[in-house]
């Protein structure tokens, strides 16, 4: 197992290159620079910002720069926030996006799964309509429409919750962009638990079960649920990767100070560094969490090992 871990994490070296070579190049594809304003700044200005960062060198030597700098893990300084560094912008901004994204994650799990094995055990009755008619909702309608409702609705009109803000991590300033980041997940994730969860209870040791008089929870709970979670584990890798490392909508329509609403800024201003530093943070996001989805594959399927 240490050494199928090790091969994947070397591995993953040459992807998160290829990754951030892409990256590097495309964004400067952009038309416009970190330093282009509607009233252009005097020529000698101009000079000394590009001198200053490195701008004003060819592209092949800035790549090369870029390289460098990420190997010792920093990500250099930002274009638009110029009292910072993106490793500082980082280390106030990421904790919170995991917060905010963790919280979404398990709430998506408790209440889709839940939801999944309910309408599975109500096949085609009135139960299971209901669940996947919502789900079909919830999938179908974009975060960018359930923000503004969910706020108008208990933030305006109810006066329940906060409209936006942080405010340290309140749990009432976490609730409206929680609910809305884990909607969609919650839709997902109750179709992919429903659907293999009626799969898992035809099975033949499922039914052996049953054969051996085993109660209704040992069953469901232990062995077709088991079988049955292995879909859903296999869209978590992204789907985590995604949510941990924040929403650009969510924080930006509830003005939440994440990593996701910083990224929007950099690629609006152009700010290379800033842009850059959130896509290699995703990629090894993305990449430990399917590691850790393959690592889960082998603990609740037996047939799966890496040797």
């Amino acid at each position: 197992m240490s050494r199928y871990v090790l091969g994947r994490l070397l591995g993953a070296i040459p992807t998160i290159f290829l990754i951030v070579t892409i990256s590097f190049f495309l964004i400067r594809v952009a038309p416009g620079g970190p330093f282009d304003l509607e009233r252009p700044l005097e020529a000698k200005v101009m000079e000394n910002l590009n001198k200053i960062y490195h701008l004003d060198e060819p592209l092949w030597t800035q790549y090369l720069l870029y390289l460098r700098s990420i190997s010792q893990l920093d990500f250099g300084p930002s274009f638009y926030f110029r009292d910072f560094t993106i490793n500082e912008l980082f280390a106030a901004s990421l904790p919170i996006s995991i917060q905010l994204g963790l919280s979404a994650l398990c709430l998506a799990l408790a209440v889709g799964g839940m939801l999944g094995v309910v309408a599975a055990l109500r096949q085609n009755g009135p139960a299971d309509y209901g669940v996947m008619a919502a789900a079909t909702l919830g999938v179908t309608i974009p975060n960018f429409v359930v923000a503004p409702v969910l706020t108008l609705v208990l933030g305006v009109w109810l006066g329940w919750l906060p409209v936006g803000g942080w405010g340290d991590g309140a749990f009432v300033n976490k609730v409206l962009p929680v609910v809305t980041l884990a909607l969609p997940q919650i839709a997902v994730i109750a179709r992919l638990t429903r659907g293999s969860m009626i799969e898992a209870l035809r099975s033949n040791h499922v039914r052996t079960a049953r054969a051996y008089g085993l109660t209704a929870y040992m069953v469901i709970g232990v062995h077709a649920l088991r079988g049955a979670i292995l879909p859903v584990v296999s869209y978590l890798g992204p789907a985590a990767a995604a949510l941990l490392t924040g929403s650009v909508v969510v924080e930006t329509i509830f003005g939440i100070p994440g990593i996701g609403r910083y990224f929007v800024q950099g690629a609006l201003n152009r700010d290379y560094t800033l842009v850059m530093g959130t896509v290699v943070v995703v990629a090894c996001f993305v990449i430990i969490f399917n590691l850790i989805v393959d690592l889960l594959y082998a603990l609740l399927d037996p047939r799966v090992r890496y040797d």
